[in-house]
């Protein structure tokens, strides 16, 4: 598999190691504003490669993206401590207004996979600009909060967070929805488990978890400047479901023609995910308070995706 990347700054070149390292991509083309910076990371990850697979790494241009099964756009602006993601809205829109065309030009069979902030959002503005059927263009969604979630709660019930399965759905962002109803372990719904292990999930457990995922990134960029290693992991892991045709079951952003009631809006769901790009979506069963906050999620990101969306033409 051949992947291209746009962007190869923190979230761009750990992406890149993850493809390197995890034998996902056989050639990965980097490339950024900044030459020097993209031909130094793949120098940096080409290096590393006697230790993994030997696959190759370099920085390139957008012709070399030709033969790429999947273009990574990483490329954006940074969220800065005390920002939210909708607040990068308007920079990213420019900055996708200068890469997609010159994507579509090289690679127009290609499958898009959005990383850039507010990612449901741009994955509308790159579904707009690149011209694609909506199966085409992926984003990362809420790849990233799911395994927070998982995580945690793994760490709570005292078993492994891949044997977990609990989804979190809408935006990837503040009004993002942690699904508690249908959570489960073995087979055994989440809450019942805990109650088995007794390891209660009680209101303030709940509250925790959920604080700890909604509130991740603005720790870690808190903490260090920019999160990029978890993205990644989840960018590398959709790649592989595209790679080997998988038809894996992820929490990802894609276009839906109506989501309680709310029409034409990017969010997450459960997507099954394969050569092809998207190959179905399963609308899962949700409590009545999820129903609503599902619902609200997606009257958000519609209000930005339509200003955003009347900010762009299509040449």
């Amino acid at each position: 598999m051949k992947v291209g990347i746009v962007g190869s700054g923190q979230v761009g070149s750990a992406t890149a190691f993850a493809l390197i390292m995890r034998g996902v991509a056989r050639k990965v083309v980097l490339i950024d504003a900044n030459q020097q910076r993209a031909e130094a990371e793949a120098m940096d990850i080409a290096h590393a490669t006697p230790f993994a697979y030997a696959n190759k790494i370099k920085a390139g241009n957008y012709e070399d993206l030709k033969g790429c099964e999947v273009v990574i756009i990483t490329a954006g602006a940074n969220q800065k401590p005390g920002e939210t993601r909708i607040d990068l809205l308007g920079r990213n829109v420019k900055i996708f207004e200068s890469i997609i065309p010159q994507i579509v030009k090289s690679v127009p069979n290609t499958t898009l996979l959005i990383a850039a902030n507010p990612v449901d959002i741009m994955t509308a503005v790159a579904l707009k600009l690149s011209g694609f059927p909506k199966e085409k263009v992926i984003g990362s969604g809420t790849i990233l909060d799911t395994a927070r979630f998982r995580t945690l709660l793994g760490y709570h019930l005292g078993i492994s967070p891949k044997s977990v399965h609990a989804n979190v759905l809408g935006e990837h962002g503040d009004s993002e929805v942690l699904v508690w109803s249908n959570g489960d372990g073995g087979t055994v719904q989440i809450e019942e488990l805990a109650r088995m292990t007794n390891k209660d999930l009680t209101p303030e457990v709940k509250a925790q978890i959920d604080d700890c995922v909604r509130n991740a990134a603005y720790k870690i960029i808190d903490g260090k400047g920019a999160t990029y290693y978890g993205i990644a992991g989840g960018l590398c892991r959709i790649c592989q479901a595209i790679s080997t045709n998988e038809y894996a079951i992820l929490t990802v952003s894609t276009q839906h023609e109506e989501v309680e009631g709310i029409k034409d809006v990017c969010l997450s769901m459960p997507t099954v995910i394969g050569k092809r790009g998207v190959h179905n979506v399963i609308y899962p069963r949700l409590s009545e308070s999820e129903h609503r906050d599902v619902k609200f999620s997606a009257e958000k990101i519609k209000e930005h995706s339509n200003i955003a969306l009347d900010q762009i033409s299509v040449k």
